[in-house]
């Protein structure tokens, strides 16, 4: 979610997406702080996902305002266009659709897939903004768009409440469910319950910047593939999808009759990218030495030559990401 997934979400307490949980190690060490968000901030028990449950008590942000404006340009760089022409085209007259397009957005963080989308859309429409943080909330709404791509106006409510136990009931009257940089952090349980709810509901979804679990760095390092092992492996604990997440959301949406497309999303951060790719940076090391302490020294001097290439421009970073459209069946059609 582009909470902070997921960007999540969110939805983004990860590196690249978002997070894992824990006290800051080699992602800080020595070398300034890592944001909220970017790298392991909360304990070692806490999930890194949307936590919208009535009745649990206040939890501490786990995303930071400042690293979803950080990584917004990034993330809209790579979300996958490929994808809105046949979103386009079931949106254009979708069953059961009387007004404008009703669009609900999960994990929504400072609202930066509606600020990307909205205006790609034509129109009038009305989002639905989801989250834990109501300071989220508050971010995303005085910054959401005025007016869809052909003019028609856009205007937005939000709500909290648990992604995580979405219903067919909370989705009444939707037509398209968005979030970005939240499948990853949610388990094969949750990932079930949302592609239930849209399909219940009827509606498609486009689902951003989940995790791959590959990333390329130039120049190389002989380290480079064993902290993004670890980090991988910090992704799948407490029962957490990671890198699996978009395989077992194909199959889950496809299992309800979903026609699912799939479409690369890569972050691409050179030079320009220079304060994104620190921050990356110590949150991808921080997590890789939280899942592996042996890691430790090693890892500290890999991330200070690291974070002094960057520093002179001559570091390339590609986090590599999945973009998912969930188009399901026609209400009425054969299964």
């Amino acid at each position: 979610m582009e909470t902070v997934g997921a960007e999540k979400t969110d939805a983004d307490a990860r590196a690249g997406g978002s997070s894992g949980a824990g006290e800051p190690s080699a992602g800080d060490r020595g070398a300034g702080p890592v944001i909220a968000g970017a790298g392991p901030v909360a304990g070692p028990v806490e999930r890194a996902t949307v936590r919208l449950r009535d009745g649990e008590p206040e939890e501490p942000p786990r995303y930071a305002p400042e690293w979803l404006r950080l990584r917004e340009g990034a993330d809209a760089a790579a979300r996958a266009r490929e994808l809105l022409d046949p979103l386009r085209i079931r949106l254009a007259d979708p069953p059961g659709r009387s007004g404008g397009l009703v669009v609900h957005d999960l994990g929504c963080g400072t609202g930066s897939m509606g600020r990307w989308l909205a205006p790609r859309l034509d129109g009038a429409q009305h989002w639905i903004l989801h989250d834990r943080d109501p300071y989220l909330l508050h971010f995303a709404a005085a910054a959401s768009p005025r007016s869809a791509a052909d003019g028609s106006p856009v205007t937005v409510e939000t709500r909290r409440g648990d992604v995580a136990r979405l219903t067919p009931d909370a989705l009444t009257g939707a037509l398209l469910v968005t979030a970005s940089a939240l499948l990853d952090v949610l388990t094969r349980e949750e990932i079930e319950a949302l592609a239930d709810a849209c399909a219940g509901a009827g509606c498609p979804a486009l689902l951003t910047l989940s995790v791959a679990g590959r990333v390329e760095l130039a120049p190389q390092d002989p380290l480079d593939a064993e902290i993004a092992e670890a980090f991988n492996a910090h992704q799948r604990r407490a029962g957490l999808l990671g890198p699996d997440a978009v395989t077992v959301a194909c199959e889950a949406f496809a299992e309800r009759g979903a026609t699912v497309r799939v479409h690369a999303s890569p972050w691409r951060l050179g030079a320009e990218e220079a304060a994104l790719t620190e921050q990356w940076l110590r949150g991808w090391v921080g997590a890789a030495v939280e899942q592996r302490p042996e890691l430790g020294d090693r890892a500290a001097a890999y991330l200070s030559a690291r974070l002094a290439a960057c520093a002179a421009g001559a570091l390339r970073v590609t986090v590599h990401h999945t973009d998912l459209l969930a188009l399901p069946r026609p209400r009425g059609a054969a299964a």
